[in-house]
């Protein structure tokens, strides 16, 4: 699993691969040409980036006929989310339900 972490980490790094990650957040299922239209980057740039996001499971190909689409996979960061954030925001909103709860009290009072 971390070595899992560590190549989505190492893809999210870089600025232009995310880019092409929020790219396909907006339109998923993108040619490599369509990802290409809207960067300042060469066609081989591109594909080596998403030779990275595809190696991080971040971006998934589907083959339909002569076309490769790139579909972006949420699932990591999803798993990163859940590890590395969720459990740190659980303790915020425990203390901001603590606190409402105590404000309620003191109404009452």
């Amino acid at each position: 699993m971390v070595a899992d972490e560590d190549k989505v980490f190492k893809a999210l790094a870089d600025i232009s691969r995310r880019q092409l990650l929020d790219r396909l957040r907006k339109e998923n299922g993108l040619t490599l040409g369509e990802l290409c239209e809207k960067h300042d980057m060469s066609r081989q740039a591109v594909t080596k980036h998403l030779v990275l996001l595809e190696a991080a499971n971040l971006v998934v190909t589907v083959k339909q006929g002569r076309k490769k689409l790139h579909y972006l996979n949420p699932v990591p960061i999803s798993d990163i989310y859940m590890r590395w954030i969720g459990r740190f925001e659980q303790g915020r909103l425990q203390a901001l339900h603590n606190l409402k709860q105590a404000l309620k009290e003191n109404d009452h009072d």
